[in-house]
């Protein structure tokens, strides 16, 4: 019969703690930021991440906004704004989540688990909010602040160097309507079981097809097809038409 008692406080650091370089003070707190709803509706508890997810959003958005606000003074508030979505957004919260193995120590229930949920974008990326809101929450401020600015300032530095994933949407938007005068479409297909769907999406400028993707969610096929369109736009130049315009 297992023991329902929580884990002690002390005893060695988890994986996930080595990784970090943070150290909970509660272990309970890093349960809850890594209990994927599915693991407690199987065990029919209220207890999941979800609280502490809503919480790091918060938390992440500020120590980012002022990052950028702090170290690149000179940046207006629109390319700031631009600054923060990309090292918010869902794509990069996962992608450092998976340099984290965060996959690897999250609790699925048994669906997610068959369906590859351990590498899931949206569970990874809102697990890695919870894992910041668990930190804020467990060691305050400063600590949460050091664990994101370790994390995500060389994203940051990567994106004002033009590098690193960025809202490619959003700049395949500026960029049509500068080269070529006309607004991106996308047009998105699914398929797969609820569990376990795979979109695929087109995006088109002018009646043409300029870039394809695929991702576990809507949003991330769209950016990967924006992405290709907007490197595909970047190299072919603006039309002569677009620049008499």
């Amino acid at each position: 019969m297992r023991s329902s008692r929580r884990p002690r406080t002390r005893g060695r650091s988890s994986p996930l703690e080595r990784v970090l370089g943070v150290r909970f003070k509660d272990r309970a707190i890093r349960e809850s930021a890594l209990t994927h709803r599915s693991y407690a509706f199987e065990r029919n508890t209220a207890e999941t991440n979800e609280r502490l997810e809503f919480l790091g959003d918060a938390v992440l958005g500020l120590v980012v906004t002022d990052l950028a606000y702090r170290r690149f003074p000179s940046m207006p508030e629109g390319e700031l704004a631009k600054l923060r979505a990309a090292t918010v957004n869902m794509l990069t919260l996962a992608d450092v989540a998976r340099e984290l193995d965060l996959g690897s120590v999250i609790l699925l229930g048994r669906g997610e688990e068959q369906s590859g949920g351990r590498d899931k974008t949206s569970i990874l990326a809102d697990a890695m909010e919870a894992v910041l809101g668990g930190v804020y929450v467990d060691r305050g401020l400063d600590a949460a602040r050091d664990l994101i600015e370790r994390l995500f300032w060389p994203r940051m530095e990567a994106y004002v160097r033009g590098e690193g994933d960025r809202d490619y949407k959003t700049a395949l938007q500026e960029l049509a309507a500068q080269d070529l005068g006309q607004v991106p479409q996308y047009r998105v297909e699914q398929k797969g079981p609820d569990h376990a769907k795979e979109f695929t999406a087109m995006v088109l400028i002018a009646g043409d097809r300029y870039g394809k993707g695929r991702g576990r969610s809507k949003k991330e096929a769209e950016q990967r097809a924006a992405r290709e369109a907007h490197e595909r736009l970047i190299a072919e130049g603006p039309s002569e038409e677009a620049g008499e315009a």
